[in-house]
């Protein structure tokens, strides 16, 4: 394979991988009756509206027919991305959750 291919792979498997962590978060918020996009500009009120949230956002399901995502798992992927922001917001969610 000539290096341009390879490029090109390792950013759509790249870009792949951003999507599915998109979805986890945007499913996780929805779980917890959260808004994703809400959740996602107190992160990054600065950014605007992100596209590939709005995309992801059509691929998620009501929380009734979700598998669960533990805490655990959102920030351990949020972090693997390097969204510390958004872990910090997600973080404090779970915080609220768990003191009501």
């Amino acid at each position: 394979m000539d290096e341009k291919k390879i490029e090109k792979q390792v950013i759509e498997s790249y870009q792949q991988d951003e999507q599915m962590m998109i979805l986890i978060f945007s499913q996780w918020c929805i779980n917890n009756n959260l808004n994703p996009v809400n959740v996602y500009e107190k992160a990054y009120p600065t950014q605007g509206k992100n596209q590939i949230l709005t995309q992801v956002l059509e691929l998620t399901v009501p929380k009734e027919e979700a598998g669960l995502i533990h805490d655990d798992t959102l920030l351990n992927v949020l972090s693997l991305f390097g969204n510390e922001d958004l872990a910090f917001v997600v973080s404090g969610e779970i915080e609220k959750r768990n003191k009501n």
